[in-house]
């Protein structure tokens, strides 16, 4: 994003990035001490831009640069900025409403923090590949987690020409997407992007899909504006290159705010138990009916979860979906949870000696 976005309008205010009553009342410690109040447009190489109340202004951020990668400044941040100086200093930042993390791919499996004060996560699919439900529901887990109100745009509906088709691929994400609502769009022919220029008007929103999903092209829809760069993706397989390169915050003429995201190659969980019960409310539900409260819905008689599955109530996929994520977000908090890695091995160990003793029952003819 350059200094000619629309965030360098003269008509910028902070009120028009979200500032409200609530952040005015917990920065006042910091305007005591003569720091003003700034939102973090773009994050890069320890530095950040942030607007404030005067324009846009470059600061560093040394001063909040600490080992948890969790506490950096990122972009939708609401900053403490030190009024004067070369260079100037972000102080600290107010305490996030909400939080984007995912995982890292690093073998320490760090959480990345991805966006703050987000209202709104626009999951964008394309249309132009095969829909891959699971991706879609690990979006879903982390944008729930975060407190954001999740959206599934599926963009460049233009290519599913029969109507019947599309009414089928809405169908299955809403299926999989429960409590969520699923718009189609197309930046081509302008379809729906005016409801989705509605939905964005109240609030921050943070725009996440993988490269080829069309991110770039929508966001230049709401801005009105080619301000993203746009690349073509590939025919063979939808994917695209990183247009996007550096989370950017960019007001929006109709109101509201837009964090644009690189694509991202992978979304890893992070401590998301709560966002994946969400995508998988319904077999939540089902769970509640189970005869053991602990039940792993494996093998247990009295599993209202299998009988669903049984039944066809339930698709057997989601069962699977939900298992994986459970076990990765579990793997996840156990690396960074000494008792939760000790009590896991142990119920392993625990479940390992059952086996072998229902096995040897079988063997003796006792079973």
């Amino acid at each position: 994003m350059s200094l000619s976005s629309p965030l360098s309008s003269p008509l910028s205010s902070l009120p028009l990035l979200g500032w409200d009553a609530a952040w005015e009342a917990e920065f006042a410690p910091h305007a005591e001490q003569g720091l003003v109040p700034g939102r973090v447009v773009r994050v890069d190489r320890g530095q950040c831009d942030v607007m404030t109340a005067d324009g846009i202004v470059r600061a560093d951020t040394a001063f909040v640069t600490p080992h948890d990668p969790l506490r950096v400044i990122c972009t939708g941040d609401w900053a403490a900025v030190e009024a004067a100086g070369n260079p100037r200093y972000v102080k600290t930042y107010l305490p996030r409403r909400t939080a984007f993390v995912r995982s890292t791919s690093s073998q320490r499996s760090e959480g990345q923090i991805l966006a703050a004060n987000v209202d709104h996560a626009i999951i964008a699919v394309s249309l132009a590949v095969e829909l891959d439900l699971g991706r879609i529901e690990r979006f879903l887990a982390l944008a729930w987690e975060s407190g954001a109100q999740p959206l599934v745009v599926l963009t460049k509906a233009d290519l599913v020409p029969d109507p019947v088709t599309l009414a089928h691929l809405v169908q299955d994400v809403e299926t999989t997407a429960p409590g969520v609502d699923v718009l189609t769009v197309s930046s081509h022919t302008g379809e729906g992007t005016d409801v989705l220029a509605a939905v964005v008007a109240g609030g921050t929103s943070v725009l996440l899909g993988i490269s080829g999903a069309g991110k770039s092209t929508l966001a230049n829809a709401l801005l009105g504006a080619d301000v993203m760069e746009v690349r073509a993706t590939r025919d063979v397989d939808g994917k695209g290159r990183h247009t996007t390169t550096t989370r950017n915050l960019l007001a929006l003429p109709g109101g509201g705010v837009l964090i644009d995201t690189p694509g991202l190659r992978g979304v890893g969980l992070w401590d998301a138990e709560s966002g994946v019960g969400q995508v998988f409310s319904e077999i939540e539900e089902y769970a509640a009916r189970c005869r053991f409260h602990d039940c792993a819905h494996e093998a247990e008689p009295g599993c209202a979860v299998l009988a669903a599955v049984g039944s066809g109530e339930l698709p057997e996929r989601r069962l699977e979906s939900y298992r994986k994520l459970m076990r990765e977000n579990q793997r996840i908090v156990a690396k960074t949870d000494a008792r939760l890695r000790s009590e896991i091995r142990r119920d392993w160990r625990l479940k390992a000696a059952v086996g072998r003793a229902n096995h040897a029952a079988k063997r003796t003819g006792r079973a």
